[in-house]
């Protein structure tokens, strides 16, 4: 995913790049349209994404900087205008709770309120919580291969970046706070501010309300608890702003040409949009993205975790899968679970297949070119993930040299050296297969009518040859069905599913059994047949 700044693409390239169906182009475009044929005097087309660091980095980030990239590249096809591309890392933000899945609980528990980076790293490895997920996040985006620039707000608060942006949010207080109070409560009105005072005897950021200001010092005046009146800079990181707010101070202060976030902020980048204008800058284009689902359809949350990790996909498949989650349809709402990893493990080598022989205008539009910022590889991976996904459930192992030992014979050039993605998804079948496969595994007997197709099949492949293609095979396992008078072939196929592989729906058969072997297949159709527990 690496979407540094490259050389200006061949000319016929970027004509394509104009027209290109791919949404990352036409998101370029819109940006191309953002900035009206003029280089940022900034010098620089800046990307960003935002990270909250109370937290371990999630799939959500890895979605939302995978998809930035693959715009950022679409737009290098199109303009040669240097891009960068920030990650910004909301770390002065007050801790309001501890999470979950971090030690030393109780240390946390005396620091909440605090900014983030104020507060001791409960991992005992950084100068601070807020630096240790900083850390995390870096490491995250690096094992990626993302391009970008790590940003701090702690840093960018305290370095005097935001100072002039803050003075022009005290100057122009009374129009900001017009845009935020229609959207609260009678009760929060009251009381609402744009500046976050950080105390300077606890270190807590403040939700007070502010009850002087004064424009020429550059200060606001809020009452303490003890009812004194204390008086702090807004600049120098004296203080931050809320969150909408904020954030249109950040698109102001940094420039920025771009930013994506999902369908539950829609609100807020309309207000934060309004906001930046009042503060005299042209807030960027983005792009809503739809939000993830879990198995029940309901929309994945941190807090309620219920969501599906990075680290879990990776288990089961190769992170060029999860990024073409990420490319396909994402203004569609889609199920973020365990049973569409398979799916697009196979999708992805399936578009990674027809890449080679793909005109220039059809690879634009393939997803792997987006993917691999329009270098993909060119190994072949032999098999599909459900193919050996089902080697692995026919022959109940787990064990990687067995499932080795039919690869070799179905196509003897391939090596777990020679061809690494196929390991690697050799690997990630073993570990689908034990995971999912094999628990939820129910076989059951023939009856009498499939008994005798399924005996009828066994013959067909004792008369063909051990070299027979796969194509071949699968027509024979039709006619099998045919004959035998299935009133829907797809309930042929699903007797075969159930029968044999204890699975409701499974390969093609006619791959399967090439690549399982005929001998081995008549010997396992021969054991369904005679009623025999296929389990063992």
């Amino acid at each position: 995913m690496n979407a540094k700044n490259p050389g200006p693409p061949p000319s016929h390239i970027r004509e394509m790049a104009g027209h290109a169906n791919a949404w990352p182009f036409a998101e370029a475009r819109t940006i191309e349209k953002h900035l009206a044929g003029k280089t940022p005097d900034k010098g620089y087309v800046l990307f960003e994404t935002g990270y909250g660091p109370s937290g371990l980095p999630h799939i959500g980030t890895f979605g939302e900087v995978a998809r930035t990239s693959m715009v950022r590249h679409a737009f290098h096809q199109l303009s040669d205008i240097p891009t960068k591309l920030f990650a910004f890392s909301d770390d002065m933000d007050g801790l309001r709770k501890v999470p979950d899945n971090v030690p030393n609980k109780d240390m946390l528990d005396e620091h909440l309120g605090k900014p983030l980076t104020n507060i001791p790293d409960p991992f005992g490895t950084h100068e601070s919580f807020g630096h240790h997920n900083n850390a995390r996040l870096q490491t995250f985006l690096d094992d990626f291969g993302f391009d970008y620039e790590f940003v701090s707000s702690t840093e960018l608060y305290k370095n005097g970046r935001f100072d002039e942006m803050l003075m022009r949010v005290l100057e122009r207080y009374d129009a900001v706070i017009n845009v935020i109070l229609p959207t609260l409560g009678e009760e929060r009105r009251a009381t609402y501010s744009p500046f976050l005072p950080v105390c300077k005897k606890t270190g807590v950021v403040l939700q007070v309300p502010v009850i002087e200001r004064d424009t020429d010092a550059g200060t606001i005046v809020y009452q303490a608890e003890d009812g004194t009146k204390v008086e702090t800079p807004v600049t120098g990181g004296h203080c931050k702003l809320q969150w909408k707010v904020d954030w249109a101070m950040r698109w102001a202060a940094l420039g920025v040409d771009y930013e994506m976030s999902g369908k539950d902020l829609i609100e807020s980048v309309r207000l934060s949009g309004k906001i930046c204008r009042i503060l005299g800058e042209k807030p960027p284009t983005g792009f809503t993205y739809e939000l993830f689902l879990d198995e029940n359809g309901e929309k994945i949350s941190k807090s309620r975790g219920n969501g599906l990790a990075v680290e879990d996909w990776l288990r089961y498949a190769p992170p060029e899968s999860l990024s073409l989650f990420m490319y396909g349809k994402p203004k569609t709402a889609k199920r973020l679970h365990f049973d569409v990893i398979p799916k697009n493990i196979d999708e992805y080598l399936t578009h990674l297949a027809k890449f080679p022989d793909q005109e220039d205008d059809q690879k634009l539009n393939n997803p792997v070119w987006h993917i691999h910022t329009s270098h993909p590889p060119h190994e072949d991976a032999h098999l599909s993930h459900n193919v050996l996904l089902n080697l692995a459930s026919v022959c109940h192992s787990e064990d990687k040299s067995v499932l080795w030992h039919f690869i070799t014979r179905y196509s003897p050039d391939a090596t777990p050296e020679n061809a690494p993605i196929l390991d690697k998804l050799v690997e990630y079948a073993i570990n689908y297969y034990r995971d999912f496969v094999k628990p939820a595994k129910s076989y059951r007997k023939a009856t009498e009518a499939e008994a005798t197709a399924l005996g009828d099949l066994a013959e067909t492949l004792r008369c063909m040859d051990g070299a027979t293609p796969a194509v071949d095979i699968q027509t024979e396992v039709y006619e099998v069905g045919k004959r035998h008078d299935f009133e829907n072939l797809k309930d042929w196929f699903r007797a075969l599913y159930e029968i044999l592989l204890g699975q409701s729906q499974g390969p093609r058969m006619g791959s399967f059994i090439a690549l399982y072997g005929i001998d081995e297949t008549v010997q396992l159709l021969e054991r369904a047949v005679s009623g025999e527990d296929l389990s063992v």
